[in-house]
């Protein structure tokens, strides 16, 4: 099986409020899934539905290639959920939390749960009433990691987490990708999706608004170009794809600053070379910058649930 989770058309309503209208998903084995939306976009309702915590109004949810509404025992065996706000039981310590949510996941390998625990710097002796929130979010993500499950569902898995740790996660995700584990991210952190995603999926208003990688994505966005030539590259200010432009001259050289789109960044770096190139910086756009393309600044819907 090549999609261990496939969305099709998804909808979700609750009264007269549309949480998902539509939505698709599909995530390969073995990738780093990232899913990205604003608030209110139902990332975390597409979320619930998928680990049958929630029914659908409509459309095809398959984990596994089964409908997790009506096998979602048996499929927890086979994947472990961090949610973004932990709820654990305070008069327990942590080692005693990590013991208790390892009896919902398959085998835990407890090898690498004491690995875990060192390389997050938690203390599980200690009661999770005197946990932080971000020790209380490393708790979650030790049980999820040391897991021997086929798929993480990660959704907003650093909240609270310093840059240290938000470091030690990436590498530890890293390392159960190599391992052949499935990763569905969802992240305000687009950095952090970034650094991880082999796709990504964005969603706004309960529907996919576009799914690929970052290498894809990146090529119906604009790429910013500095340079630093001997004379102005010739016809570049009015040749096609470019935009923003910006150039003056500074002594004897000529300062060029301008946007292009993908399809025409080849023939705009022929025309710099032209003009004999002194510096030449290329900055593809960011995960931020694709996802403020897809997003826009509209605000979402009235009529979209807040989720």
């Amino acid at each position: 099986m090549r999609d261990v989770v496939r969305i099709e058309e998804l909808a979700k309503t609750f009264g007269k409020v549309r949480a998902l209208d539509g939505l698709n998903l599909t995530v390969r084995r073995g990738e780093v899934h990232g899913f990205l939306g604003p608030n209110g976009a139902g990332k975390s309702t597409t979320i619930h539905i998928l680990l049958g915590l929630m029914r659908a109004s409509a459309g095809h949810v398959g984990l596994f290639g089964v409908d997790p509404w009506r096998h979602a025992a048996r499929l927890h065996e086979r994947l472990a959920y961090v949610a973004g706000d932990v709820a654990l039981w305070p008069g327990l310590t942590g080692g005693q939390c990590l013991d208790v949510i390892g009896t919902t996941h398959g085998r835990v390998d407890e090898k690498r749960r004491e690995q875990l625990i060192d390389r997050f710097e938690l203390d599980p002796a200690k009661r999770i009433r005197d946990y932080s929130k971000g020790n209380r979010q490393k708790v979650a993500l030790v049980a999820a990691l040391s897991a021997d499950v086929e798929l993480l569902v990660l959704d907003e898995p650093t909240s609270g987490l310093d840059p240290l740790m938000e470091q030690a996660f990436q590498q530890c995700v890293r390392e159960r990708r190599e391992d052949g584990v499935t990763v569905l991210l969802s992240s305000h952190i687009l950095g952090e999706v970034e650094a991880l995603a082999d796709r990504v999926s964005i969603v706004r208003r309960g529907r996919t608004v576009t799914t690929g990688t970052l290498a894809d994505l990146r090529r119906h966005t604009r790429t910013a170009v500095h340079a630093v030539t001997a004379v102005e590259p010739d016809g570049l200010a009015r040749a096609e794809g470019v935009a923003d432009w910006v150039s003056e001259r500074q002594g004897g050289q000529v300062d060029t600053r301008f946007t292009v789109d993908g399809d025409h960044l080849d023939a705009t770096i022929g025309r710099l070379h032209a003009a004999q190139i002194h510096t030449l910086t290329v900055t593809p756009p960011s995960l931020d910058a694709l996802f403020l393309s897809k997003y826009g600044a509209a605000n979402d819907s009235p009529a979209v649930a807040a989720r």
